[in-house]
């Protein structure tokens, strides 16, 4: 059975190749702006769904949380566990299950890790598997793109060299997706992989948070957390409560 995308993708060194120049100091930032606007007590359990290698789960654990990160590539999770500790664990989870014998007061779910799917009924099972994981009132923090200024702003094509490797970028929008075709030579062949995120629009959160038993506090239009406007604002950062 052939692997979805971002099975396959984000379990490749070179996506961590790629994306090695992420800013450390601005995902600091975000973190201490999230946790002290949600208020949640030292000692929380939360966890961050689709962690990657680690990087904002480290981050909540430096607010004084008791994190477990989860993610579905296994190279990830083995570089994340290096910086396991008492409080702080990680391990391979897909994020449309059902994470078992564990109860969470808030579930992060950051820098666009939603959407990946070609159904929309995988986005409400995910959502359904959440609300299952969160305790009574608990909280769910999805930080995605502004598709909106994405769409409108899209760059069709460019280069990007990491550590001596060409990566050739294609990015387009088909009405539903925002494909990213990335390209580059490998020491034995050329590679190609497709980055394929459904354009979710506040109005589609908006359903699918109602429809999945949350309520939407607040939303927020950068890291900063400054208000959303969906022609200008950087990110989409929605703030939603578990309901009945």
């Amino acid at each position: 059975m052939k692997k979805e995308w971002f099975a396959s993708w984000f379990d490749s060194p070179f996506y961590h190749i790629l994306y090695k120049n992420r800013n450390d100091d601005e995902a600091q930032r975000f973190i201490t702006n999230l946790v002290q606007f949600i208020d949640l007590p030292s000692g929380s359990k939360v966890m961050d769904l689709a962690c990657g290698k680690g990087r904002h789960a480290r981050m909540l654990h430096q607010e004084k949380l008791d994190v477990l990160g989860v993610d579905l590539s296994p190279n990830s999770i083995s570089s994340a566990k290096e910086h396991e500790t008492d409080h702080l664990s990680f391990d391979v989870h897909d994020m449309r299950e059902v994470y078992p014998n564990n109860k969470f007061d808030a579930i992060f779910n950051l820098f666009t890790s939603f959407g990946y799917f070609d159904d929309e009924s995988d986005n409400l099972k995910m959502l359904h598997s959440i609300h299952t994981m969160l305790n009574e009132n608990g909280l769910l923090i999805i930080d995605f793109m502004n598709a909106s200024k994405v769409i409108a702003n899209l760059v069709e094509q460019e280069v990007k060299k990491v550590d001596n490797v060409s990566f050739s970028i294609q990015r387009s929008y088909d009405g539903k997706h925002i494909f990213k075709h990335i390209s580059f030579q490998d020491i034995e062949e050329n590679q190609q992989y497709i980055e394929r995120v459904q354009a979710v629009l506040l109005s589609d959160f908006k359903r699918l948070l109602l429809k999945s038993n949350f309520k939407i506090l607040r939303t927020f239009g950068d890291f900063d957390l400054n208000p959303f406007e969906e022609k200008n604002a950087d990110r989409l950062i929605i703030i939603a409560q578990k309901t009945k």
